[in-house]
């Protein structure tokens, strides 16, 4: 990720008033259990975001291992294979199948990141999938404000 974007999520979740929204780093180990468990590769932009930052919130929540306790405590591994469960006769079932679910948008529709680093949310309700940015850096970029 852009070293201009990393600081100002950096300047941002580091502020006092800030800290419920910060989890704790991600370390290797738990990066390749995951990995393994979830059987999928992370993109190295989420890479370095959960090492920097844990599950942490930038414009919407981004899970991790340890999240910011204002995001709830579902695992990146957590909400992939409870996605995956629960749409296993769902028409993105085969799309769950090869991606991993980092966030939830406000109806509990998985945002998720496919093999190729794109990010796309599917709607439970439709069936429908959606490109919501080319990659996850894009998506951190399109939904972070500072306030």
């Amino acid at each position: 990720m852009k070293d201009a974007l990393m600081k100002r999520l950096e300047v941002f979740l580091h502020r006092e008033d800030n800290r419920t929204l910060l989890g704790i780093p991600a370390s290797p180990e738990e990066i390749v259990k995951a990995q393994q468990q979830l059987n999928v590769s992370f993109h190295e932009d989420y890479i370095d975001f959960i090492k920097m930052f844990g599950g942490a919130y930038a414009g919407l929540a981004i899970h991790a291992f340890s999240n910011g306790s204002s995001l709830g405590n579902e695992t990146v591994v957590d909400l992939t294979l409870g996605f995956r469960e629960q749409f296993k006769n769902h028409p993105f079932a085969e799309l769950l199948a090869t991606c991993y679910v980092i966030s939830m948008d406000g109806s509990g529709d998985p945002i998720l990141i496919d093999p190729a680093g794109k990010v796309t949310i599917c709607y439970h309700d439709s069936g429908e999938s959606k490109l919501l940015a080319d990659s996850f850096e894009e998506l951190i970029e399109d939904n972070f404000y500072e306030w």
